[in-house]
């Protein structure tokens, strides 16, 4: 058999395709660095306040619902994310949510 006639193996064609994303993704960064936009929006954060344990407490402004932190839900984890990522605070499913002055705690009152 000639070179030319011997087939690429996986390893090398995976190097390859590997080389052509890296090219792809070079020339997306480059446009969209030329275009102005320096930083892709993010997805819509997805979370479920059910899968959060809120335990009910009285405030200065009446009942409300608290939610310790917890590192180890990645449910809670998200919900903080994207509180923080609207300024600590925002409306959901009926609910306005906000993160407490410590940066982790989060509330919830139901709107009414």
């Amino acid at each position: 058999m000639k070179d030319a006639e011997i087939p690429m193996s996986s390893v090398d064609f995976v190097v390859k395709l590997r080389e052509a994303c890296a090219i792809v993704m070079d020339a997306c960064e480059d446009y969209l660095e030329k275009s102005g936009m320096t930083k892709i929006p993010d997805k819509e954060i997805q979370w479920d306040p059910n899968m959060v344990v809120w335990v009910k407490k009285d405030g200065d402004r009446g009942p409300y619902e608290l939610a310790e932190p917890d590192p180890n839900n990645k449910v809670y984890q998200a919900m903080l994310q994207d509180l923080k990522a609207h300024d600590g605070k925002l409306t959901k499913d009926g609910y306005f949510y906000w993160v407490f002055t410590d940066g982790k705690a989060i509330g919830r009152k139901k709107k009414t």
